[in-house]
């Protein structure tokens, strides 16, 4: 399981909010905790900013499953340290929206031939409740839908499995056969046949950053 969080870190004295998605594994065990690289915009006003420790991934099944956060999702880098390690299931988490998703999860899908899935909130006003700090306020100037949702699921060809859903909660299943992603990759494969590190490669820091270092 992926699960997007805000994490307080004890390595980081414990104030700093980072915006995190953790993978949990059958066991229950939190194998890894990916800080978002990089607050988009205006959340640089509350989140801190990550690093590469998370960019990891896992076995799930015949399935390498990695994931990102939000709008680094777009970031070319970032996707490759991922398919670099065999990732053919791609979990992308969003706070929500269509705009989000329907384009970037099957553009994913094309340029890495894995599936794709996009999960994506719904955050509608009824939502706020009364113990949020100025709670009438933000009904007041918020829209009956703030985030309509979008989540959806890509083959690795691009093509939908699970077409974009807006403006209602749903739990969603597919099942999905790994023969795809290898029927897909005999044309393409980023990180495989089709790459060439002699040429280009990427190296990717993934020490979790840490103000100090101690010896005892």
């Amino acid at each position: 399981m992926y699960l997007g969080t805000i994490e307080r870190a004890a390595d980081r004295g414990r104030h700093s909010l980072y915006c995190s998605m953790v993978y949990i594994d059958a066991t229950g065990e939190i194998r890894s905790i990916h800080r978002k690289l990089m607050p988009t915009h205006e959340e640089r006003l509350v989140w801190a900013i990550g690093d590469g420790n998370g960019l990891r991934t896992h076995k799930l099944g015949p399935f390498t499953v990695g994931g990102l956060n939000c709008w680094e999702n777009w970031l070319p880098l970032a996707r490759a340290a991922l398919y670099a390690q065999g990732e053919d299931l791609h979990v992308a988490i969003w706070p929500g929206n269509l705009r989000n998703t329907e384009d970037i999860t099957r553009h994913i899908a094309r340029e890495s031939r894995s599936f794709v899935a996009s999960v994506s909130g719904l955050m509608r006003r009824d939502d706020i409740g009364d113990d949020l700090p100025h709670a009438a306020l933000l009904r007041d100037v918020a829209d009956d839908v703030m985030a309509n949702g979008g989540s959806c699921l890509a083959s690795p060809g691009g093509d939908w499995i699970l077409r974009p859903e807006v403006n209602k909660e749903s739990l969603r299943v597919a099942e999905l056969e790994h023969r795809f992603v290898l029927e897909e990759r005999h044309s393409l494969d980023v990180a495989g046949h089709y790459s060439r590190p002699d040429v280009t490669r990427l190296i990717v820091n993934r020490k979790r950053q840490t103000t100090g270092e101690f010896d005892d």
